[in-house]
């Protein structure tokens, strides 16, 4: 009984993990999708590239890219991340993003 515990537990322990890291992985793409749906909004609002940056980076997880574009009244705003943990060192290339648009609107 002993020895199946020993083979079992760590097999468990790793499947747990990598579970948890998947989780983490989900949560990271949110934060990726809100943090570039805020930084369009705040583009379009006027608001500047290095005040949209702070916003976002806020809101972002930790050590996220931000990539702030566009053009003809277009506003394009990306946000990426390393995927966490475990998935990361399974070689597992995902990576959450998110890119947002948004039509400036004209000054009245």
């Amino acid at each position: 009984m002993t020895a199946e515990i020993a083979v079992a537990l760590p097999a468990l322990l790793a499947v747990v993990a990598i579970g948890l890291s998947a989780v983490s992985m989900v949560a990271d793409e949110v934060r990726c999708v809100d943090a570039a749906r805020v930084g369009a909004r705040l583009l379009a609002r006027g608001e500047t590239a290095e005040q949209v940056r702070l916003e976002v980076a806020r809101q972002s997880p930790p050590g996220a890219r931000v990539v702030l574009g566009g053009s003809g009244g277009q506003i394009r705003v990306e946000v990426s991340a390393e995927a966490p943990g475990l998935v990361r060192l399974l070689g597992v290339t995902a990576r959450p993003h998110a890119v947002a648009h948004a039509v400036a609107e004209s000054p009245s």
